[in-house]
């Protein structure tokens, strides 16, 4: 009886479980725990783990994205509706950044880029809109950065704004490079949460 009962309440718990969004991981993993720990480090980088980027998908269908350092083979990452990426702060071990390359197709065409470098205490980051087109899934949903640190600069593209001055539209537009301290978590909304300007 004690058996049958536990066996129901397992199966119970299951079904719960499933429906919670997931946290992916920088090494593909998930696990349904938001809060939990959710940085790793791959063999193209070491990782920071003082702060960090999780980036949410507020939209209404999948997101594909790429965290790229010095290798062209990086893992391709799934984010369902509703889903979460978490990174730590990651060093290019050949030097140069790492970009946080984001889809609505399973290929890096038409990608929304969130980039960063970590120099010493400095996380350096940005936005960059520069292989998106102007009708993106990315650009009639909107997008936004913010972070828990009120020191720290954030971004805000509205739904439809094409021409957003907070992310990269050109090579030189260095006004949409930020700087903040390497314990900043910061957070990039696609979709519907992010806020309106």
């Amino acid at each position: 009886m004690h058996f049958t009962t536990a066996l129901g309440l397992a199966a119970a718990f299951s079904g719960v479980t499933s429906a919670l969004p997931a946290t992916q991981r920088r090494d593909g993993g998930s696990d349904n725990n938001p809060s939990g720990s959710n940085s790793t480090s791959n063999s193209n980088s070491t990782s920071n783990s003082n702060g960090g980027i999780d980036i949410t998908n507020n939209m209404g269908h999948t997101i594909y994205l790429w965290s790229v350092g010095n290798s062209a083979n990086n893992s391709m990452v799934t984010l369902d509706p509703g889903d979460r990426y978490s990174e730590s702060w990651q060093v290019n071990t050949a030097g140069g950044g790492i970009s946080v390359k984001m889809a609505t197709q399973p290929n890096q065409s038409d990608v929304l880029q969130y980039e960063y470098t970590l120099e010493g205490d400095t996380i350096y980051w940005d936005l960059s809109c520069i292989n998106m087109s102007d009708n993106s899934t990315f650009t009639t949903a909107g997008f936004d950065v913010s972070s828990n640190n009120t020191d720290c600069p954030s971004a805000n593209c509205a739904p439809g704004d094409s021409s957003c001055a907070a992310a990269y539209l050109y090579p030189t537009d260095d006004q949409a490079t930020h700087g903040c301290h390497a314990s900043t978590q910061m957070a990039l909304n696609l979709g519907s949460s992010a806020p309106s300007s």
